[in-house]
């Protein structure tokens, strides 16, 4: 199995334990690429919108953006690891995200990833994981993937790994585990209700405005070029 890991820190505290629990079960006999942001994304999206006139190639950053999205097209398995920022993820992750619209449904979506899973591990001090979830968990799903896990672990002692009580470490890490062992073996997720009606609609809205373009879009074009619409 190959497995794409983005982690939204390079801070080795709470988010980093977490994951490497979770990873431990997985480690033997499966590939593991792993990313840290924002070491291997350093910029913002600037806006410049040449992904979706041009092509992600001619994205300003697409030396460090193109090798994470091929890792991710190559993987049965997405992780996508992040503390809790301000109630949501953190703003390296989001980078990220926003380099990665120009795949969502919308506009061109690669169809590998309609049958990945994804697993979302965050941590807070309390209970607040859902505002951060749900910022990965939504590109996720525009970008076409149906199969999403979320893990939220509440720390509840304080945000310092090494602070945490042993007890208190055991837990979060049985609970980690336990998760993990769910995802030992190769599975291909099916393309669920919600992404195929995302899929439906963006098909025809596609559909509409080619058919009014003189010249198409290179999002039209490659819906076209798919096959998914005819002119």
């Amino acid at each position: 199995m190959n497995i794409a890991v983005i982690n939204g820190t390079e801070i080795k505290g709470c988010t980093y334990h977490i994951k490497e629990s979770f990873l431990e079960i997985l480690r033997d006999g499966n590939e593991i690429n792993e990313f840290y942001l924002p070491k291997d994304l350093p910029h913002f999206c600037c806006g410049c919108k040449n992904c979706f006139f041009k092509g992600e190639q001619f994205c300003p950053h697409a030396e460090y953006v193109i090798p994470i999205w091929e890792s991710i097209l190559n993987a049965d398995l997405l992780v996508f690891a992040s503390p809790v920022y301000a109630l949501r993820t953190t703003a390296q992750m989001k980078t990220l995200l926003d380099h990665l619209c120009v795949h969502w449904m919308v506009h061109r979506p690669d169809e590998r990833m309609f049958t990945k899973r994804a697993v979302i591990l965050t941590n807070a001090i309390g209970v607040f994981n859902g505002g951060a979830q749900k910022d990965i968990a939504t590109s996720l799903s525009w970008l076409g993937v149906s199969d999403i896990k979320k893990l939220g672990i509440g720390l509840l002692e304080g945000v310092i790994w090494d602070e945490l009580s042993d007890k208190r470490k055991n837990i979060i890490i049985r609970k980690v585990k336990k998760t993990a062992e769910k995802y030992k073996k190769t599975c291909i997720s099916r393309k669920k209700i919600k992404v195929s009606m995302k899929f439906i609609i963006s098909k025809m809205m596609h559909q509409a405005i080619a058919k009014k373009e003189k010249t198409l879009s290179a999002d039209n074009q490659y819906w076209v070029d798919k096959g998914w619409i005819k002119l």
